[in-house]
């Protein structure tokens, strides 16, 4: 996912609300325009919704995520050449992460793949992305029995994460919960209305998403509200999914990924599938960084004190002061107590308990190398 902004659109443009703008204007939330949508970014305290995911739930309005459905005999094998990962190897109801790069291996976005049927599947961009990757798929259908279609207008996404999640949806839908694992997708009912309801998120936590029709998605919302609200679950906004991400170390395009990197960079080589029959857009490329070693590698970050690195900061070797990286992510985590970041540092000094200098605005700041997650939920 790339992250919010609180910066206006351009002159003369308006931000497109979501279905459920109304319902969250009525909670209290502070908005921002992000990639053309006018977002929650806050509703009371973002401290709040994040510890609510950690210990209870949150409820996520995802709207502007970017759904393309591609559909046709040929589907597996046009999804396997347009992205790095085995999509056609994927059985009916489950779902991958991938990425889709350009020829010279460069990232356009991360994906989630999900497969519905035997030659139906859904395919879900960044907000931010999802044009560029609606266009990149559309130019690479040439030739393969297989239609792209732009599905962003048919859904609203709700997400729900945290470890209630399930017992609050247990109760307001049809689909078997116990049998729908992490990465799984099923078709049924939520609070009596139509829903696809993937076990998928991006906080770090169990949760689900739940697509479902524009008209649908305010009883949905509200029906969840309703029988989760004894439980401790509240609304969540933008920011704290951006805490939330960063203690788990998932990566965020235009921070973590971006066009001058590839998976092998990310630390993400492992989504990368040269197993795979037949060609794929980047192949020759990405084969030729997978066999030497990559000048940068994502890390985390142990900074000392309380002052937090923030994207950009530069990241320094602390006997010569020369810069070795850059911070990509950084925040104070609420679950940890302490400041955290993700940077991209030179391959030599990414072994953990490595020392490091963090400019943080002039200040020079003392962090180590630690391993990523910063968090994980347990288990």
């Amino acid at each position: 996912m790339t992250g919010p902004s609180t910066t206006s659109p351009q002159e003369g443009q308006m931000s497109k609300p979501t279905a459920l703008h109304d319902v969250h204007a009525e909670a209290g939330a502070h908005f921002t325009d992000f990639a053309g949508w006018r977002m929650p970014l806050r509703y009371r305290s973002e401290l709040a919704e994040h510890h609510a995911v950690r210990t209870t739930a949150g409820l996520f309005d995802l709207s502007h995520m970017g759904e393309i459905e591609v559909t046709g005999t040929q589907a597996a094998s046009f999804l396997d050449y347009a992205v790095v990962g085995d999509v056609g190897a994927l059985a009916v109801t489950k779902a991958r992460y991938t990425m889709i790069c350009r020829p010279d291996g460069g990232i356009l976005d991360d994906l989630i793949v999900y497969r519905l049927e035997d030659n139906r599947y859904m395919v879900v961009a960044n907000a931010a992305n999802s044009q560029v990757v609606l266009d990149a798929l559309r130019e690479r259908e040439d030739g393969f029995d297989a239609v792209v279609h732009d599905s962003r207008d048919d859904w609203a996404l709700i997400a729900i994460q945290g470890p209630v999640a399930t017992a609050v949806l247990r109760s307001l839908t049809d689909v078997d919960l116990d049998a729908l694992m992490y990465y799984a997708v099923a078709e049924g009912r939520v609070g009596g209305r139509p829903a696809r309801l993937a076990r998928t998120g991006y906080t770090g936590e169990d949760g689900f998403e739940i697509f479902c029709a524009p008209d649908d998605a305010v009883a949905i919302w509200t029906a969840l509200c309703a029988a989760g609200g004894s439980l401790g679950v509240i609304p969540a906004g933008l920011a704290c999914r951006d805490s939330l991400r960063l203690e788990a170390a998932m990566p965020l395009y235009g921070n973590e990924l971006s066009e001058q990197l590839t998976p092998f960079e990310a630390g993400l080589g492992r989504v990368v599938r040269f197993d795979k029959a037949g060609d794929f857009v980047g192949r020759q490329a990405l084969e030729a960084k997978a066999k030497v070693r990559v000048d940068h590698v994502r890390v985390g970050l142990r900074p000392g004190g309380r002052r937090t690195p923030r994207a950009g900061s530069p990241v320094l070797d602390p006997t010569s002061g020369d810069r070795v990286g850059w911070v990509t992510s950084g925040a104070p985590s609420p679950t940890l107590g302490h400041p955290i970041a993700m940077a991209y540092v030179g391959t030599s000094l990414a072994q953990p308990g490595t020392g490091l200098i963090v400019d943080v605005r002039g200040t020079a700041v003392e962090a180590t190398v630690v391993d990523l997650p910063f968090y994980s939920r347990p288990r």
